[in-house]
């Protein structure tokens, strides 16, 4: 059902682990051609390259810092110039940093959040809508979070505001640019067992989220990535645009 992802071109943000990881393969199942992003994990990304390589894909891992104010623009660029154009691009980078409680937030803390969960964003699209428009039109997929209509867990205030204001700027360019034939949609995933939770979340944390989600477990970045193949093709997707799914067994249905 999702054979017009064939040869697509594809960048995906923060594709060196976790959902970034698994949605960057199922890209190059679907026949894509996959630009994998990463910043510090080069080992990871080029483990994912190489799957891609070993199933018959064709992929390529291109670093970027994206936390810094010219990082995602300058991404696109060589992503679009190393696929030849751009029709799908994947705002997935995204991170907590740490858990500070409102007395701790200092402007060091709240810059590095912002920039990275929102100016990135910003700039990626800016980038990304020239390549679009000459392609004849595309998809971006931004990638939020069940914290976005949650306010999200202990310490994540800022990280829970970055990615609301991602999901509402969505609704407000899917307006600006279906014009162009460029359809914008958000991924919203739940509590996803990836690095993030790693770091982050206590196995007793975990298992207070995992009581709390009606399916009974907590998911595995596998489980997102039908979403974002769903949103980027237009045979499946093609009147569907400023749209949310939720990804989480049903610990939040809005």
């Amino acid at each position: 059902m999702t054979q017009d992802l064939q040869g697509k071109r594809v960048l995906v943000t923060g594709a060196s682990t976790g959902i970034g990881a698994a949605v960057a393969k199922g890209f190059a199942q679907a026949g894509a051609r996959v630009v994998v992003h990463y910043h510090a994990s080069e080992a990871e990304a080029g483990v994912v390259v190489e799957e891609i390589g070993k199933a018959g894909g064709w992929a390529v891992a291109l670093k970027g810092d994206l936390g810094g104010r010219s990082g995602a623009a300058e991404l696109v660029e060589e992503s679009a110039a190393r696929l030849g154009g751009l029709d799908v691009l994947v705002n997935n980078a995204g991170a907590l940093l740490r858990r500070a409680k409102i007395s701790e937030i200092d402007d060091s803390l709240f810059d590095r959040v912002l920039d990275l969960n929102v100016r990135s964003v910003v700039a990626a699209i800016q980038a990304a809508v020239p390549h679009l428009k000459t392609a004849g039109g595309g998809s971006i997929i931004n990638t939020s979070s069940v914290a976005a209509r949650n306010g999200g867990g202990p310490g994540s205030a800022l990280y829970g505001g970055a990615k609301a204001f991602v999901s509402n700027m969505t609704r407000n360019l899917a307006r600006e640019l279906a014009p162009d034939g460029i359809r914008v949609n958000v991924v919203a995933p739940g509590v996803i067992m990836t690095p993030f939770h790693e770091r982050f979340s206590t196995p007793e944390l975990l298992e207070k989220l995992r009581k709390s989600i009606p399916m009974g477990k907590l998911g595995a970045p596998e489980d997102c990535v039908g979403a974002f193949l769903f949103l980027a093709s237009p045979s499946m997707s093609g009147y569907i645009t400023g749209q949310t799914i939720e990804v989480n067994g049903g610990q939040l249905m809005p």
